[in-house]
């Protein structure tokens, strides 16, 4: 049967047929996701109980949360690149028995190690999910509703960290430390299924079969060495070898690895795509939104625990507000993309996110209430609930098919350095003035008992974190302007080829896609 088309692309039945299969698709995404993010949040507040179920030391103790991140964030391009060659959907339900089976078998580990073994395994399933998540809904929903479903798939993130750590201390205290991994296993097991009954098979690419293996090993070496370094500036500071030595990997082997990648047949990273100036900085926009806003629900916690004496759990209702305003926020994406265009939602997000963050420097102090600092949090969750799914919108439309997971996967680990330097470069200011034998009472909330005129202290350094932070977060306000700027421009010249969202790499990056 032959498929009626008008004069712009398909009938409206057959987007309405297509809309429903795309709905069906967040659905999986959406459940996986939460899947995700309750199991990073919930061991959050379970760690103690695991700690000391153990014996663990400091140093098991940090690298049980460190392995995850660290393997998650190198991993994503590779995985990226996998799903463009072989299938997005083969991936993605192999990221799923992955997490769901290493999440079993963690519930069984003989001793602290294998925990951190296991959470590597882990985090290879969750990039397999998280680098091919959006890239999913990109290829299933039409574009003029692209913009609606980023917005649900975002806010699923947001509903996952207000029942995570709840979800965590509840598990422990009733039911013993294994069931903040096992609970993933049959939410796991049902996602599987969904998935399998629900996602279409999706053609690998025929042109690019190979695989980058200098490339990858570098992006391993490289990327890594950088957030081991940056994971321990707080705890070492930032003129320590350890930390240096990881920065310094990073800086010498990047220029190697662009040498590398341009001369690659089969890239991992297509260093090409930069040549596209738009896309260049909305990766940069993202990179400096996340350092600017990842930190402040950390910090916040530990403003109530270390300055305030108050315990985790009242702690942790205090910052609520900011992940329900960066769900409500991302719920509206679709009619805000509508409205205004995705550039445009970016832009204001990121005027927003750095609004709050001016309203908490401007507020911080040892007596100051409650009401301005969850003004400014709601402000930072807002901006970023409107941010995260306009230039995920704005990076993915109208990307060749076998393009978008690699850039999906760029996004993502753009994003995830982000979150590590944000959370390193907050935590090493705070901690800065107060005496090195008083550090460690910060990060157990005590400081206030221990040495009141120390937490005096402390709140010199919230002042210093919280003014870095919201500078970097001028700065990504600057990128998205110009993004916008030259994505219009581009948008004149072309004429009405252009889409909304701006120009979609029809250059070189197109270019080197086809290759």
């Amino acid at each position: 049967m032959t498929e009626l088309t008008g004069p712009t692309g398909p009938t409206e039945p057959d987007e309405r047929a297509r809309l429903r299969y795309a709905w069906r698709v967040l659905s999986v995404v959406g459940l996986a996701s939460i899947l995700i993010a309750l199991g990073s949040s919930s061991l959050n507040v379970a760690l103690p109980e695991v700690v000391r179920h153990f014996g663990a030391g400091a140093t098991a103790a940090s690298w049980m949360l460190l392995s995850f991140m660290l393997a998650n964030t190198v991993l994503m391009v590779v995985f990226g690149r996998l799903a463009d060659m072989f299938g997005r959907r083969a991936m993605y339900l192999w990221g799923l028995a992955t997490y769901t089976g290493a999440s079993l078998l963690l519930g069984f580990c003989p001793n602290e190690w294998w925990v951190v073994g296991l959470r590597v395994v882990q985090a290879a399933g969750g990039a397999m999910l998280l680098t091919n998540s959006a890239a999913l809904l990109t290829d299933a929903f039409p574009r003029r509703h692209l913009g609606r479903g980023m917005g649900v798939y975002i806010a699923s993130f947001s509903v996952a960290q207000l029942v995570g750590p709840t979800l965590g201390g509840f598990l422990t205290h009733r039911f013993g430390w294994e069931w903040v991994f096992w609970y993933n296993v049959p939410v796991g097991v049902i996602c599987l299924a969904w998935g399998a009954v629900t996602l279409r098979r999706t053609d690998a690419s025929a042109g690019e079969r190979g695989i980058d293996l200098p490339g990858n090993l570098l992006v391993l070496v490289s990327l890594g060495g950088l957030l081991f370094g940056l994971s321990q500036a707080a705890d070492l500071g930032w003129t320590d070898p350890v930390v240096l030595a990881g920065v310094a990997a990073f800086a010498v082997l990047l220029p190697v690895f662009v040498i590398v990648e341009r001369r690659s047949r089969h890239p991992v990273v297509d260093v090409r795509l930069f040549a596209d100036r738009v896309f260049a900085l909305d990766l940069l926009a993202s990179f400096l939104s996340t350092v600017g806003r990842m930190a402040v629900v950390l910090l916040i916690a530990l403003f109530y625990q270390a300055v305030r004496g108050e315990d985790p759990v009242s702690a942790g209702l205090r910052v609520l507000p900011l992940s329900v305003a960066m769900m409500i926020a991302s719920m509206s994406a679709g009619p805000l993309h509508a409205w205004l265009g995705a550039r445009v939602v970016a832009l204001l997000g990121n005027v927003v996110g750095t609004g709050g963050l001016v309203v908490l420097l401007a507020c911080v102090s040892a007596e100051v209430g409650y009401l301005p600092i969850c003004a400014g949090m709601v402000l930072v969750g807002a901006g970023a609930g409107m941010f995260m799914p306009a230039t995920a919108t704005t990076l993915l439309d109208e990307l060749p098919a076998h393009r978008v997971g690699i850039v999906n996967a760029m996004r993502l680990m753009v994003q995830n350095t982000g979150v590590v330097v944000s959370t390193a470069l907050a935590l090493s200011l705070i901690t800065g003035p107060v005496p090195a034998a008083l550090r460690p009472a910060v990060f157990a909330g005590t400081l206030s008992r221990v040495s009141p005129p120390a937490a005096g202290q402390l709140i010199a350094g919230y002042r210093l974190a919280l003014a870095v932070l919201t500078a970097v977060s001028v700065l990504a306000v600057l990128a998205s302007w110009a993004a916008r700027g030259r994505a219009a421009r581009g948008a004149r010249r072309s004429g009405p080829e252009q889409v909304a969202g701006g120009p979609r790499l029809k250059g070189s990056a197109k270019r080197a896609g086809a290759r």
